[in-house]
């Protein structure tokens, strides 16, 4: 089972629950969603990523992970994390609203208590509130598949906002921005990075860049 986590217009995030194929089973995937755009406003997020508020995601995917010790891995890219539980996990008799339902509340209750490490000068404005779905996968493969499209979809958005945030902050408006990054490649977009900002996109520290945050559970 998988578990994400994303920031959206407002809220906060999802949450994605994936189980694995339990004999005859199909895996099972819950997602909690927030819509961030609001949130991450309101509370000053740096563009296009903010390492204070990455690592609260992190440490709250750490707390869920030691919670639940049947979640097995766990993969966060930008605002959004996924938890993967064993294949043979019988948590909450595998019904999936029992699941969606706790493990967004420890997600979100550990936001909550560890903001103030993460974010000291910064107050929490108002209460985080995180959705999410459970989705059932067939194989492991399948399940591969999804967390490493998940990965390379890290580097397609990163380089994105990258881009796009620079060309907003050297005094483009938004549809400017947009109308400059649309139709281009990674080619164009780190020629651009390097020729009018000076950054080099491998250089970018790799939590922002391409791998994404990955927690392993040692009790496979």
């Amino acid at each position: 089972m998988c578990l994400s986590w994303h920031r959206q217009k407002g809220m906060l995030s999802r949450v994605q629950v994936h189980i694995f194929k339990c004999t005859q089973r199909k895996h099972r995937r819950t997602v909690f969603a927030l819509p961030a755009s609001r949130f991450s406003a309101a509370h000053k997020f740096e563009k296009p990523n903010d390492k204070r508020a990455l690592d609260l995601m992190d440490e709250c995917a750490k707390c869920v992970m030691q919670e639940f010790s049947e979640i097995k891995l766990a993969f966060g890219e930008s605002d959004e994390y996924s938890f993967v539980l064993h294949k043979d996990t019988q948590l909450y008799g595998r019904r999936a609203s029992k699941l969606v339902s706790t493990i967004a509340s420890c997600f979100t209750g550990n936001y909550v208590r560890h903001w103030s490490t993460f974010l000291p000068v910064q107050p929490l404005l108002y209460t985080p509130v995180f959705d999410g779905r459970a989705v059932c996968y067939p194989t492991l493969d399948i399940l591969r598949d999804y967390l490493s499209w998940r990965q390379a979809d890290t580097h397609i958005n990163n380089q994105y906002n990258t881009c796009y945030w620079c060309l907003v902050n050297s005094g483009k408006t938004p549809s400017e921005a947009q109308q400059v990054l649309k139709g281009t490649d990674t080619a164009f977009k780190n020629e651009l990075l390097y020729s009018q900002f000076g950054i080099n996109y491998a250089h970018l520290p790799e939590q922002f860049r391409k791998v994404g945050n990955s927690l392993l559970s040692v009790y496979l």
